[in-house]
């Protein structure tokens, strides 16, 4: 059977979410994560939709790509199929075609893991390794307990968007997060494995915030986003809220948990290895110049 690619509609995110459950394993230095889906789902599930696509053979998910933005193409395979060239084939012709709808003209890029034989096919179309913006992926095993942070953790519910969305829109530049996003982004399929966790200082002022996506028992667990007032920088929240990210992960049933941050943001790098997180080799997508 051929292979297709498709845009699943609002209907058909779930089907896809559910495969990138199953594809996560401990090992992989990174991949598309059911959270990043479901953290993007705070732009409502119609622009999810349209930014999903799906690669089938025969009724079966072979692969789910994901575009973060109009130029980015994050893209995950079913782990048996890493490595098959009519897949690997047929994706690299797709994102090569802007008439088929998956990227764009011009300068674009593909995020793939690293064993992927998309990363050795598509350099014979014309792309290469991008040198401007290596990434940083980072795990920590949960086998053993994690140690409760030093800072009053809340588990976030409707009662506390409003303080959760303050805390994440002052943590990043630009940010236009809301109380009603947050509400938007908990009504998703991935929030039913999530869990959003609220820090306070002494004085009972909230100061960090982190969401946290379970892939299921036995499975990475996911941190996206995780942020820091910023009037509350230099304290050490971001650690705490961070080893508070990785026990809740831990209670959910994951193996470990992992993020993964531009190597540029340096701060950011050496929070997660103050929580304990463990780098990886630094990941970088592959460009496609104008």
């Amino acid at each position: 059977m051929a292979i297709t690619v498709e845009k699943p509609g609002i209907d058909g995110l779930e089907e896809a979410v559910a495969e990138l459950r199953e594809w996560q394993s401990d090992g992989v230095a990174w991949q598309l994560h059911p959270g990043d889906l479901g953290w993007f789902w705070r732009k409502g599930p119609e622009e999810t939709a349209a930014a999903v696509r799906i690669w089938r053979r025969d009724g079966r998910i072979l692969a789910v790509g994901f575009l973060d933005g109009a130029d980015l193409l994050r893209f995950t395979t079913a782990p048996d199929v890493r490595r098959d060239e009519e897949l690997a084939r047929r994706v690299a012709e797709d994102v090569a075609s802007p008439e088929r709808g998956v990227l764009p003209e011009g300068n674009v890029f593909v995020e793939a893991p690293p064993d992927a034989l998309l990363q050795e096919v598509l350099p014979g179309h014309g792309w290469h390794v991008d040198d401007e913006e290596p990434w940083t992926p980072l795990s920590l095993d949960l086998t053993e307990p994690v140690k409760a942070p030093d800072l009053r953790i809340e588990t976030v519910g409707a009662d506390l968007a409003a303080a959760w969305a303050e805390v994440i829109g002052t943590a990043f530049n630009g940010s236009t997060f809301t109380a009603e996003k947050w509400r938007t982004m908990a009504a998703g399929p991935a929030f039913a494995d999530a869990r959003c966790l609220l820090g306070y200082d002494d004085r009972g002022a909230a100061v960090a915030a982190v969401a946290v996506w379970s892939a299921g028992p036995g499975k990475p667990g996911l941190l996206e986003p995780m942020g820091v007032h910023r009037d509350q920088r230099g304290h050490g929240y971001g650690r705490a809220i961070t080893v508070a990210a990785a026990a809740a992960l831990r209670e959910l049933g994951s193996s470990s948990a992992v993020v993964n941050t531009p190597s540029s943001n340096v701060a950011a790098v050496t929070t997660y290895k103050s929580g304990g997180f463990q780098p990886w080799p630094e990941t970088r997508d592959l460009a496609r110049d104008a």
